[in-house]
C-alpha cells in the first residue's frame, strides 16, 4: 500500500460546497476528488515548466523566429495571397 500524508487546506466555501457537489455525483470521497485535482494541476505545472525550458533552450541557440516576421504572417491571414509560417 502507498505510504499517504494528510494535507490541509482552507479554500473558500463555495469552491468546497462543489468538490462536494462532484463527489457526490461521481459517488467519489472528497479526498479522490482533491487528489485528483492536484494531480492535473501538477502535470501541468510540470509541463509547463518543461515547455519553458525548452523555450529557453530555443532562444539560446538562437533558434527563434523575429516578432515582425510572425506579426506580418499574422497580418497575411486574411489576405487573398497569406505569407508562409515563418521559420
Amino acid at each position: 500500500m502507498e505510504k499517504t500524508k494528510v494535507l490541509t487546506a482552507h479554500v473558500p466555501l463555495p469552491l468546497a460546497e462543489k468538490v462536494d457537489q462532484l463527489a457526490t455525483r461521481l459517488e467519489r470521497s472528497r479526498g479522490w476528488i482533491v487528489k485528483q485535482a492536484l494531480i492535473a494541476w501538477i502535470d501541468q505545472e510540470e509541463e509547463r515548466r518543461r515547455l519553458t525550458l525548452e523555450a529557453l533552450a530555443d532562444v539560446d541557440s538562437g533558434d527563434v523566429t523575429d516578432h515582425q516576421s510572425v506579426q506580418a504572417w499574422a497580418d497575411s491571414l486574411n489576405s487573398e495571397k497569406p505569407l508562409s509560417l515563418p521559420r
